[in-house]
C-alpha cells in the first residue's frame, strides 16, 4: 500500500472525504493499524483486532509501510494488548506463529533490540515490558508439542541466554530473567529428552546456578525448578555428577540457599531444593558426598513449620533423611575421567523405582 500523507493517516486537516475514500480501499488490518496509532480510536481498534486472523495482521504490520514510524509506535500495543491476549484465546497460536512468515522474526527483533541495554545496564521499564511480552509468546511455541522440536533446532533459546546472564537487581532486569526462565521451564516441563540434551549442551546449568544464588525469590524458584527437572532426567543426573566441579557447584548453591531460607523461609522454593537433593541421592557417589556435606538445617527441624502445609515436601524430606541415614554401601567405581561418576542405584529413592521419578 502506498504511504499515506500524515494528514490523511492521522485524520487531521478536515479531509473527511479523502479519509473515507482511503477507508474503502484499505484492508481491515491496514485500517486497524492506522486506528491503533490514534489514542481516541485505539480502544475500539483493539476490540476489533481480537477478531482479526493473526497471520494477515502480522504480515501487514511488518511489511505494509503505512507510516515510517508506525511499527515502532504500535509495537508495544501490538504485543502487549493483542498478541498476549491471543495466546490465551487460541490453543493453536504456537503453530500459527511458527509457520507464519515473519512472525518469529518480529519477536526475535524485539529481543535483540534490548541487547545494547544489557551492559552497561540501561534497560528501561517500558522496553523490558515489551520484550517480556514477546518472550511470553515464544514460551507458547516452546511448550507446544508441534513446534517444540523446530524451536530447538532453530536454536531460539540461545537468544535468551544473554538476558539470563545479566546481574542487575533492577526490576526491569529481574522481569527479563524471570520471563526468559519461563521459556526454559516450558521446555523442561514437557519431559522431552531432546530438550534436556539441548539445554545441557548449551550450558544452561551455570546460568541457572547464578540466578539461584543472586536472583529474587520467584526467579530463584523457577531456576531451581529447571535444575530439578534436568536432574530428574538420567542424562541430566549423569551430567551433574560427571565431575567433582559440577556436583559441588550445584551442592554449594543448594546449601547456601538452605542457609538463606532459614532466615526467610519459602515453602515453594524449599520444596524444589529438597527434590534436587532427593534426586542426587540416586547417584551413589553423590549420595556419599551428601552424607558428609548435607545442610544441618534440613536435619534439625528448622523448616518443620515452613512445610507443615505441604505433605508432599515433608514426605520427600523424610525419604531423603532416611536415605542419608541408611548404612553406607560402597559405590561402584566410576571409571576413568569421572570424578563423581557412576551408575544410579535402584532403591527406594531411585529413578528406576520410587517417588523420585514422580513428576511435579
Amino acid at each position: 500500500m502506498p504511504r499515506l500523507p500524515p494528514s490523511v493517516a492521522r485524520g487531521s486537516g478536515g479531509c473527511n472525504a479523502v479519509v473515507q475514500a482511503e477507508d474503502t480501499k484499505m484492508k481491515p488490518e491496514e485500517r486497524l493499524l492506522r486506528d491503533l496509532y490514534e489514542p481516541e480510536l485505539r480502544g475500539n481498534a483493539l476490540a476489533e483486532l481480537s477478531k482479526v486472523p493473526l497471520l494477515p495482521f502480522l504480515v501487514c504490520w511488518l511489511y505494509i509501510p503505512v507510516l515510517e514510524d508506525l511499527a515502532s509506535s504500535i509495537s508495544s500495543e501490538l504485543i502487549d494488548s493483542v498478541m498476549v491476549l491471543k495466546r490465551e484465546m487460541f490453543k493453536n497460536l504456537a503453530p500459527l506463529m511458527w509457520h507464519s512468515f515473519g512472525s518469529i522474526i518480529i519477536l526475535l527483533r524485539e529481543i535483540l533490540s534490548v541487547y545494547p541495554a544489557l551492559s552497561p545496564p540501561t534497560l528501561t521499564a517500558c522496553a523490558s515490558s515489551r520484550v517480556c511480552n514477546a518472550i511470553a509468546l515464544l514460551q507458547s511455541v516452546a511448550s507446544h508439542p508441534e513446534t517444540r522440536t523446530s524451536f530447538l533446532k532453530a536454536y531460539i533459546p540461545i537468544y535468551l541466554y544473554p538476558l539470563l546472564n545479566t546481574v542487575s537487581n533492577a526490576r526491569s532486569f529481574e522481569s527479563l530473567r524471570l520471563t526468559s526462565l519461563g521459556v526454559i521451564g516450558a521446555l523442561v516441563k514437557a519431559d522431552d529428552t531432546e530438550a534436556i540434551g539441548f539445554l545441557l549442551q548449551s550450558e544452561i546449568i551455570p546460568l541457572c546456578l547464578r540466578i539461584m544464588e543472586t536472583g529474587k525469590e520467584l526467579s530463584k524458584t523457577v531456576a531451581t525448578y529447571i535444575v530439578e527437572r534436568i536432574v530428574l532426567d538420567e542424562a541430566g543426573l549423569q551430567y551433574i555428577c560427571f565431575t567433582v566441579e559440577r556436583f559441588f557447584a550445584l551442592a554449594s548453591v543448594l546449601q547456601s540457599m538452605v542457609i538463606s531460607l532459614a532466615e526467610q523461609p519459602s515453602a515453594r522454593l524449599l520444596k524444589h531444593i529438597i527434590c534436587c537433593y532427593h534426586r542426587l541421592t540416586d547417584h551413589p557417589r553423590a549420595l556419599r558426598a551428601l552424607r558428609i556435606s548435607f545442610p544441618e538445617a534440613l536435619k534439625n527441624g528448622t523448616f518443620d513449620h515452613c512445610l507443615e502445609d505441604d505433605p508432599v515436601a515433608r514426605n520427600f524430606l523424610q525419604q531423603l533423611l532416611d536415605t542419608l541415614a541408611a548404612p553406607w554401601d560402597e559405590a561402584p567405581d566410576s571409571g576413568p575421567g569421572s570424578a563423581v561418576g557412576g551408575t544410579p542405584h535402584v532403591g527406594p529413592g531411585s529413578s528406576q523405582a520410587g517417588p523420585s521419578r514422580v513428576r511435579r
